[in-house]
C-alpha cells in the first residue's frame, strides 16, 4: 500500500530534501508540500493523505493549530511532528491535540522513513520514556488542574478499561497487555477502541498521556 503524505515546514530547503529523501521510499507518495499550517489545512482537504509530517514552528498558522484543527476533523490524516528539540511543551501540546508521534529534523533519514511507515501502519512514534521526558518538561503548567480533570474522565471508564489504559501508559503493546491482564487479545483491542471512543482521544499516545496525568503511572513500574 502506497502512503500519501504532506511535507509542512516553511523552510523550502528542509521541505526539498525531505520530499526528495521520502519521496525516494517505494511506499511513499509526496501528494503536496506547505509552508505553514493554514496551506496544510488546505492541501489535506484537496489530496486527502494518509500521514502529514508537521513542522511546529511556521508564519501564518504554526504546526500546533494546525495539528488540533486537523486531528477535530472525521477522517484526519495521522500527524508526525518535526521539531529541533526532543523536550518542547509545544510537541507536548501537539500530542495531546492528537499528534501520533514526533522526530527531530536531525534524525537520520532511514529512522524518519520507518516513522512515517509505523504512524500509517497504527503504531505511535513516542516511547513512554519520551512521553515521560515531555511531561516533566512541562509539568509546572497547569499540572494539578490537568492531574484533576484526568481523574474525572478515566472514572468514567470500567474497571478492565482503566487497567488497560495504564497498561497502555507504560508502553505496552497489545500482545503484552493480553498477556498481563489475561485477556485475549481481540478482547484488548475492543478495550483500547472502547477507551478511545469514551474519553474522545485519537490514539494510544493521548491515553498515555491521560494516565500520566492522573498519577496512575507513579507507582515505579514505568518502563525506561
Amino acid at each position: 500500500m502506497t502512503i500519501r503524505l504532506i511535507v509542512v515546514d516553511d523552510d523550502p530547503l528542509v521541505r526539498a530534501g525531505l520530499s526528495l529523501m521520502l519521496g525516494g521510499a517505494g511506499d511513499i507518495e509526496i501528494v503536496a508540500e506547505a509552508a505553514d499550517g493554514a496551506q496544510a489545512i488546505d492541501l489535506v482537504g484537496r489530496h486527502t493523505p494518509d500521514v502529514v509530517l508537521m513542522d511546529i514552528r511556521m508564519p501564518v498558522m504554526d504546526g500546533l493549530a494546525a495539528t488540533e484543527a486537523l486531528r477535530a476533523r472525521p477522517g484526519a490524516p495521522d500527524v508526525v511532528v518535526l521539531t529541533t528539540f526532543h523536550a518542547d511543551e509545544q510537541v507536548l501540546r501537539a500530542m495531546r491535540a492528537g499528534a501520533a508521534g514526533f522526530v527531530l529534523k536531525d534524525t537520520p533519514p532511514a529512522e524518519i522513513v520507518a516513522a512515517v511507515r509505523r504512524v500509517a501502519s497504527g503504531d505511535p512514534v513516542l516511547s513512554p520514556a519520551v512521553t515521560r521526558q515531555l511531561m516533566t518538561h512541562a509539568a509546572g503548567t497547569g499540572a494539578d488542574v490537568r492531574a484533576a480533570e484526568a481523574a474525572r474522565r478515566l472514572d468514567t471508564l470500567a474497571e478492565r478499561e482503566r487497567e488497560v489504559a495504564v497498561a497502555v501508559g507504560r508502553g505496552r503493546s497489545n500482545a503484552e497487555i493480553a498477556s498481563e491482564l489475561y485477556m485475549s487479545l481481540p478482547t484488548v483491542k475492543t478495550h483500547v477502541s472502547r477507551i478511545l471512543a469514551k474519553l474522545g482521544l485519537n490514539n494510544r499516545v493521548q491515553i498515555a498521556l491521560l494516565a500520566h496525568d492522573a498519577g496512575l503511572l507513579d507507582d515505579g513500574r514505568q518502563d525506561p
